[in-house]
């Protein structure tokens, strides 16, 4: 299917995740090329992009660009313009899941359970009404991912200096509620949901040196939740994707209280792709290899593609 195909693992890019993005592009192509896929690596420079991939002379892309450009619709919009098919989710929905505090109103509106949460905007302040959620809170850029700007809030004292590190990023801060338990995680591939991972640290919260550094997270694979919990997760996982319109594959996080209510976090539309990231986890305990995971990712774009 794919011996005439040339594919480009689009990387890189300007934003913070760009270290996690060559690691995930590294092993993609690796996997890729041990299928016998004609695939070459482009590290997408923003101002030049149009050329980098007219030159490129690419048939498909497969899209491991996290985060800013390569997560938030921008891409997606230059490949659509260049009439060139790729992996993923597409211009709104991509923007969507890029944007915590809008897709968490289309999944209010649509009765799935979210985290209590207000979006502020520099110069606001947070109310007596959102305070009185109790501690912690959750402070992060609205947009952005691997935890880049996030703190968790344990007291008033501490709430002036977490607004501002995150406002430092980006103009738009999203406050949430705390939830108090277990996080847990949920990859979607080829329309499928994928077993949960239950995701354990000692740091105060699943930040960036927990997900990318430290040698001490737990992921816990089976979940230790119960076939019924994994079963609830994965059906609001397939739920919480439909509803921004996700395709082909992602990820979807959630918090679960100590008395067992879920609750979405956020989706990754373009989850980390290293051999040791979450969702070739989920998708080796169902006896998918990683360049079977690959394989399979590039596969349901094309049929999509082809049948779209």
């Amino acid at each position: 299917m794919f011996d005439t195909l040339r594919v480009g693992v689009l990387c890189g890019g300007p934003s913070g995740e760009r270290a996690v993005s060559l690691l995930s592009a590294e092993a993609v192509l690796s996997a890729l090329r041990s299928n016998g896929i004609a695939a070459v690596s482009i590290d997408i420079e923003p101002a030049r992009l149009q050329q980098q991939l007219q030159d490129a002379q690419i048939d498909f892309a497969f899209n491991v660009c996290h985060g800013a450009i390569g997560e938030d619709g921008l891409l997606q919009a230059v490949l659509e313009t260049l009439h060139i098919p790729y992996t993923g989710s597409g211009v709104l929905s991509s923007a969507l899941a890029m944007d915590k505090w809008r897709s968490k109103q289309i999944w209010k509106a649509a009765g799935l359970p979210v985290t209590q949460g207000v979006l502020l905007r520099p110069g606001e302040s947070l109310h007596e009404l959102d305070r009185s959620w109790g501690w912690p809170l959750y402070v992060k850029p609205n947009h952005g991912g691997s935890s880049l700007g996030v703190s968790r809030v344990n007291g008033p004292e501490a709430l002036d200096i977490a607004l501002a590190q995150a406002f430092a990023l980006e103009d738009e801060v999203l406050c949430e509620a705390g939830v108090i338990g277990h996080e847990a995680t949920v990859g979607i591939v080829e329309g499928r949901a994928l077993p949960p991972i239950v995701i354990e640290t000692s740091h105060a919260f699943y930040d960036y040196d927990a997900k990318y550094l430290a040698d001490d997270t737990r992921y816990l694979l089976p979940s230790g939740l119960g076939a019924v919990k994994d079963a609830e997760l994965q059906e609001l996982a397939l739920k919480a994707f439909a509803e921004l319109g996700g395709r082909d594959w992602g990820r979807v996080d959630f918090m679960i209280s100590q008395s067992g209510n879920i609750h979405i976090l956020e989706i990754n539309s373009v989850p980390g792709m290293t051999s040791h990231s979450l969702v070739p986890m989920a998708a080796k305990a169902v006896g998918m290899s990683f360049p079977e995971l690959c394989e399979t990712i590039l596969r349901t774009a094309q049929r999509r593609v082809n049948h779209g």
